[in-house]
């Protein structure tokens, strides 16, 4: 197949992602970018049957009720929106019993905290919400913000990540289920984001930027992420990716109804930081719009088509109202003046890799000699 690169800005003929989204993106003879071509390859063309799904989720299930030892058989991170907690809805319908743990970083909006709450009120499972100190967090999100780096989500998202494998491991459980999946999420350019799990970057940036030592926000360097993984044996399990093909609208309509759950208005908009950062920043400062991401992967797992999502970007990605209350709150919590932020955001932009990075030599060094010792730690046997 032959595959055709250009310098002008070009739309993808399938989805709504460019090459200003992405200025590596190919495209072939029918002008379908290397996104969707990966998706359909990957998802659909080469995607498990439901009968197969079935066979994986019941296999699945047996070996996490099997793995408990404790009150609880897995752990279920949840955020308050959509795909979490209909994740914790299934958890309900197939007889589990996760821990739901939540992460609160400060940025909480009042649906968020509500739509926690019907959670566990619906499903009775037990939460625990880490809440991480306040001036720590702020100084790292600071740090990224003064740093004029793309990613300011990764404090947050790799925090979460971070404390569901340290209480996975502190209540000798097996299992993390996630609310990612493949049909909402697959699809997010490189351009947009940063590795999650890049502890190097996040330190170095911190010690570049930030004033306060970080006593309280979770960490998973390398050596323990592995430790987790080849010696605890802790496994990741995408629970919605092996239902009969999930599907956002139809899981919204249901959780609304028996969970009492209420819309946000965008996706991860339960946090009000992600709201301005997403809503404002991302695309004032680095240029990027990445609800088209999220857009793509719809049209591609045939929830949307191309028409309904040029639909959806013809309306604003910011309720100028909701802004304007965000943008004096986000500035108050974080400390920062007009005239700082302005100055903050007419920064050039730098790339996350003129820090410390595990993407660099580093992180090249630790997956080589992982692959090294895989068939010694094979050899071992873990309790």
């Amino acid at each position: 197949m032959k595959e055709i690169k250009e310098n002008s800005i070009r739309e993808c003929t399938n989805c709504v992602l460019d090459t200003h989204d992405d200025p590596s993106m190919t495209f072939d003879e029918n002008g379908v970018c290397n996104y969707c071509r990966t998706y359909h390859k990957t998802y659909v063309l080469n995607g498990l049957t439901n009968d197969q799904k079935k066979d994986i989720l019941e296999g699945k299930l047996a070996a996490i009720k099997k793995s408990k030892k404790g009150k609880y058989d897995t752990i279920l991170g949840v955020s308050g929106g959509v795909d979490s907690t209909y994740a914790a809805y299934i958890c309900k319908q197939l007889g589990l019993n996760p821990l739901l743990v939540h992460f609160d970083n400060g940025w909480n909006s009042e649906l968020a905290v509500s739509n926690i709450e019907q959670i566990t009120k619906i499903t009775g499972f037990d939460l625990y919400t880490y809440v991480v100190d306040w001036p720590e967090f702020r100084d790292l999100q600071l740090a990224y913000i003064k740093a004029s780096v793309l990613d300011w989500e990764i404090p947050t998202d790799h925090g979460f990540y971070a404390i569901l494998h340290h209480l996975a491991n502190k209540f000798n459980i097996k299992y993390i289920l996630t609310g990612h999946n493949h049909q909402t999420e697959a699809i997010l350019p490189k351009t947009m984001r940063h590795n999650k799990m890049d502890v190097a970057n996040i330190i170095d940036i911190h010690k570049h930027f930030g004033k306060i030592q970080l006593k309280t926000v979770p960490l998973l360097n390398f050596w323990r992420y592995n430790y987790y993984q080849s010696v605890k044996k802790i496994e990741r399990f995408n629970l919605l990716e092996y239902l009969d093909e999930y599907d956002k609208e139809k899981a919204k309509q249901l959780i609304t109804e028996k969970m009492g759950w209420r819309d946000y208005g965008g996706k991860h908009y339960e946090s009000i930081f992600t709201r301005f950062y997403q809503g404002y920043a991302l695309k004032e400062k680095f240029g990027f719009e990445k609800r088209k991401a999220h857009l793509a992967n719809l049209i591609c797992s045939g929830q949307m088509t191309k028409k309904e999502a040029l639909i959806e970007l013809s309306t604003p990605l910011y309720d100028q109202v909701v802004y304007a209350t965000d943008r004096e709150f986000v500035l108050k919590k974080l400390g920062l003046s007009e005239e700082q932020f302005k100055s903050i955001m007419s920064e050039p932009v730098r790339s996350h890799l003129e820090f410390k990075s595990y993407m660099t030599g580093l992180y090249l060094k630790h997956e080589k000699f992982m692959r090294s010792i895989k068939p010694i730690t094979k050899l071992i046997k873990f309790r």
